[in-house]
C-alpha cells in the first residue's frame, strides 16, 4: 500500500512538473501570401501561448524546410536551433523559410528590404494572430534583423508586429543598409536589442550598439541586453562563435522571452 502511493505521489509530481517541451506540437504550415506565392514556416505550439514570436534566421535565410520539419541548411543558426527553447517559455514560435518564389538561390539575399518581403511577413503576423490572439512580436538575428528592422517600418498598427527583437543586429553594410541607416524613428513599438560584447563579425560590432539605440527614439520601451563568454568556434559571423551565442542558448533565450512577456 505504501509503494502504491508512493507510485501515486510520483505520477502527480510528473504531471505537474513535467517541462513543457512534452506537450509542445510541432507541424509545416503553408499560408499564400502574394498572388501565387505561399510561405512555408515551421509552427511550434505550447498548450497556452502567452504570446508568439516569428524567427527569422541570419544568413541567406533559405532554410528549405521540407514537409516532415527537417532542414536542408540553417539548422545551427541561433533562432533556428533555439525554437524549442522559445516554446518552452510559453511562446507560439513560427520559423519562417524563404517564400515559395525565393526557393533557389540567393534565396532572402536582397529580398530583405523589398515590399514583397514585408507583404510575406505581413500575412504571417495576420496567421500568428488568428492562431493565439496573443502579442506577435518579430525576432530577427544577423541578416535577420535586416528583414525585422525594416518590416518593422513598414508595417504599423494591426498590419505590424506588437514588438521586435533584434539579436546580433547588422550595424554597418558593405553592400546594402544597415539596420541603423533604416528610418527607425518610424518605430513605435517595444524594442529589444541582444548583442554579444565579444562579438567578432566586422558587420556587429558591440561599439555601434549605442548609436543604434540613440536612432530608436520613438520606441515606447527598449533595451539592450548584452552577453559575454560562451564559445567562439570558426568563422566569426557564423552561429558557433559569439557572434551567434554558442554555448549561450539556456541563458540568452529566457532572457529574451521574459523581457517580451513583462510588457
Amino acid at each position: 500500500m505504501r509503494q502504491l502511493a508512493g507510485l501515486w505521489i510520483a505520477a502527480l509530481w510528473i504531471a505537474c512538473f513535467s517541462p513543457v517541451q512534452a506537450q509542445v506540437t510541432q507541424q509545416v504550415v503553408d499560408i499564400p501570401t502574394r498572388p501565387g506565392v505561399t510561405q512555408r514556416m515551421l509552427v511550434l505550439t505550447p498548450p497556452t501561448p502567452k504570446a508568439a514570436v516569428i524567427l527569422i534566421a541570419g544568413g541567406h535565410g533559405g532554410l528549405r524546410i521540407f514537409a516532415n520539419g527537417s532542414l536542408q541548411w540553417g539548422a545551427g543558426n541561433f533562432l533556428v536551433r533555439t525554437r524549442q527553447l522559445f516554446a518552452d517559455q510559453g511562446l507560439l514560435v513560427a520559423v519562417i523559410d524563404a517564400p515559395s518564389d525565393r526557393q533557389s538561390p540567393p534565396y532572402l539575399a536582397g529580398f530583405r528590404q523589398k515590399p514583397e518581403h514585408a507583404a510575406d511577413l505581413q500575412a504571417v503576423i495576420a496567421w500568428m494572430r488568428a492562431q493565439s490572439k496573443v502579442p506577435v512580436w518579430l525576432v530577427g538575428t544577423s541578416r535577420g534583423t535586416q528583414s525585422a528592422a525594416y518590416v518593422v517600418t513598414e508595417l504599423s498598427g494591426t498590419d505590424g508586429p506588437d514588438g521586435v527583437v533584434l539579436s546580433s543586429t547588422i550595424l554597418t553594410d558593405d553592400g546594402g543598409r544597415p539596420v541603423p541607416a533604416m528610418p527607425l524613428a518610424k518605430i513605435r513599438v517595444p524594442v529589444l536589442v541582444v548583442h554579444h560584447e565579444q562579438d567578432g563579425c566586422r558587420h556587429c560590432a558591440f561599439a555601434g550598439v549605442p548609436a543604434l539605440m540613440a536612432k530608436l527614439e520613438n520606441a515606447p520601451r527598449k533595451e539592450v541586453l548584452s552577453f559575454q563568454g560562451g564559445e567562439n568556434r570558426g568563422d566569426p559571423c557564423d552561429a558557433m562563435a559569439y557572434h551567434g551565442f554558442n554555448g549561450l542558448d539556456g541563458e540568452v533565450v529566457p532572457r529574451i522571452a521574459g523581457w517580451i512577456l513583462a510588457r
